[in-house]
């Protein structure tokens, strides 16, 4: 710019300080668009984490200029520009949702970290799952094999004691239990208890007859 005013240059610099400190800068065209859907498109896009703003394109693509991007495509018509701060997936879904019932809100591109966009990207970004959605499939997808290892590890058990039951039925039942290698196997009825006298067979007479009446 030759001896340009104050003014245009605060607002090259704060266009190429957003642009610096944006995510992601979404660029359209809003001609058309009344001032009470103006209003309402800034909401929507306040609430999906972008900043919508109006800049003179010339402005616009001597920020772009001193970044070395190349806007200059883009920024034809009326121009306006949604920063955003975060996930841009949420502010490219709200313009999309918005542009559907108000076909004067054109998006013709824009930025993504430095990387430039046309319009079939920001609609392609529009059908991406928000961070969210993609960050908890992904722990879901990290969570699965995990469980069913778990799922495995309790169910080894549970066949083991199974396969073992059938093969208990299969061979006829289980074995009998056998003597203790131990104990005493000795019968007890042939057994005299020590310290105690042997008893006679009952009708037996066990006594001895003196000497002196036994028979020569």
């Amino acid at each position: 710019m030759d001896n340009p005013r104050p003014e245009k240059v605060a607002v090259v610099d704060e266009v190429r300080a957003r642009l610096t400190a944006a995510d992601a800068a979404l660029l359209t065209e809003y001609r058309g668009l009344n001032v009470a859907a103006t209003s309402a498109l800034r909401r929507s896009l306040t609430d999906a984490g972008g900043e919508y703003k109006i800049y003179k394109n010339t402005l616009v693509r001597f920020a772009a200029r001193d970044l070395g991007l190349e806007l200059d495509e883009m920024l034809t018509g009326t121009t306006a520009i949604a920063f955003v701060a975060g996930d841009p997936v949420n502010v490219a879904k709200a313009l999309r949702d918005f542009s559907k019932g108000n076909p004067a809100l054109v998006v013709k591109g824009g930025l993504l970290g430095d990387k430039v966009l046309d319009a079939d990207d920001v609609r392609a970004l529009a059908e991406v799952e928000p961070r969210e959605v993609l960050l908890a499939r992904l722990a879901g997808a990290i969570a699965a094999p995990m469980q069913q290892f778990a799922g495995l590890l309790q169910a080894v058990p549970r066949s083991f004691a199974y396969g073992l039951k059938a093969l208990i039925e299969e061979k006829g039942g289980a074995p009998e239990a056998t003597a203790d290698t131990g104990t005493d196997t000795t019968d007890s009825d042939t057994t005299a208890d020590p310290g105690t006298e042997a008893t006679a067979e009952p009708g037996t007479d066990t006594t001895a007859e003196p000497a002196e009446n036994q028979e020569s």
